[in-house]
């Protein structure tokens, strides 16, 4: 949860649902990044590096370390006064967006940490490169199946929690938890932006970004889904 205080604001960012600039309007709201000694006016002027920096938000993780016993009663007060929202798509299609983003572009974190197990224990690959450019260059890459096969097995989340970038919404933002009072969609982005903008009374202050142009389409859905099988 990243909060911002001047304008009473809670947002639950989802990985793959325009987080990146969702988080880029909270640092212009909150004023919480400098340039040159002026917060950021436009949110796309900010750099996507300081947008993922956890030091750039105000969190109620940083709260909970901050006030300590007394920041339980505090994060109540803010979630009870405050205006929440998220930002939602459809799951499906978020499972593409994240596979298309991690594991079919070069990022040796992923490779490493993700890639790599999945390979060994779902393509039955061995003596896997080192580095993600070698096995990219060998045509060694997870393919979807093996990313769905990894999510399905019981095994997975033994071992450590989902990553967020494919976590659950409901473990992200615990919706059953915190009474959200926007939720919006990644398929009426535009519309839905302008609408919260509008409600956080800030539109005037600031545009939410154009939605980027090569985004994940529901209309993928089938074609990706068509290679797992049922059973």
């Amino acid at each position: 949860l990243i909060v911002d205080d001047r304008h009473g604001v809670i947002y639950c960012y989802v990985p793959k649902v325009a987080c990146t600039n969702w988080k880029r309007v909270m640092i212009v709201l909150s004023e919480s990044l400098l340039d040159r000694g002026a917060p950021y006016r436009d949110p796309l002027d900010i750099p996507r590096e300081y947008v993922h920096n956890s030091s750039t938000h105000l969190t109620f993780n940083k709260f909970w370390r901050r006030y300590g016993k007394f920041s339980r009663h505090l994060m109540k007060i803010k979630l009870k006064k405050y205006t929440k929202f998220l930002f939602v798509r459809d799951p499906f299609v978020r499972l593409i967006s994240a596979f298309r983003s991690k594991f079919q572009l070069e990022n040796e974190e992923f490779y490493r940490k993700f890639a790599v197990p999945m390979l060994k224990m779902y393509a039955n690959r061995t003596g896997l490169p080192a580095s993600v450019s070698e096995a990219f260059s060998a045509g060694l890459k997870v393919s979807f199946a093996n990313f769905i096969q990894y999510l399905l097995d019981p095994r997975t989340e033994k071992l450590t929690p989902f990553n967020e970038h494919w976590r659950q919404v409901h473990r992200l933002c615990h919706p059953c938890q915190i009474d959200y009072d926007f939720v919006g969609k990644l398929e009426t982005l535009d519309q839905d932006a302008a609408q919260l903008l509008r409600l956080l009374k800030v539109d005037k202050l600031l545009h939410f970004p154009p939605s980027y142009r090569n985004r994940t389409a529901s209309s993928w859905e089938e074609d990706w889904f068509a290679t797992i099988p049922l059973a």
